[in-house]
């Protein structure tokens, strides 16, 4: 503080000399000898004033990006599914009897020699049709379900048609 009083001094005679022509100047005195100063510690005195907030400082600079991550191994196949039971076969049929075997025509006549062909002779009957084999065996009728439960009985309603008055 000290330097600050004497320093304003020196700078208001600088500026006033300044403006003024022709002035000489006498060299002040020598300044007495400062006397000195011993510290000798007191009581505390009261707390300053709490100084301006600093200003914000500036943001740092991003990191770098990771690496990539590894990538995970492939899961384990499922195991195959169980082959479901192959259904029954169904019973055969009867077949039918085979139809019996037609008769043979008579031979014709010989004719004289020279003389002409005889006649041919007439065409055996058709056999009869052979049987109808029998059906296959009817399947076994499957159990009867379960019976359900009694139904809950509600309020008896009686609807009476409407009667035309005349």
């Amino acid at each position: 503080m000290n330097y600050a009083a004497a320093f304003s001094a020196v700078l208001l005679t600088v500026s006033l000399a300044a403006c003024q022509r022709d002035v000489v100047v006498t060299p002040a005195a020598a300044p007495a000898p400062a006397p000195a100063v011993i510290a000798v510690p007191g009581p505390a005195g009261p707390a300053g004033t709490p100084g301006t907030t600093g200003a914000t400082g500036s943001t740092g600079s991003t990191g770098s990006t990771g690496s990539t991550g590894f990538t995970g191994s492939t899961g384990a196949t499922g195991s195959t599914g169980s082959t479901g039971a192959t259904g029954s076969t169904g019973y055969t049929g009867y077949s039918g009897a085979t139809g019996a075997t037609g008769a043979t025509g008579a031979t014709g006549a010989t004719g004289p020699s020279g003389g002409a062909t005889g006649a041919t002779g007439a065409t055996g009957a058709t056999g009869a049709t052979g049987a109808t084999g029998s059906a296959g065996a009817t399947g076994t009728t499957g159990d009867t379900g379960a019976t359900g439960q009694r139904g809950r009985t509600g309020d008896t309603v009686v609807v009476v048609p409407p009667t035309t008055s005349r």
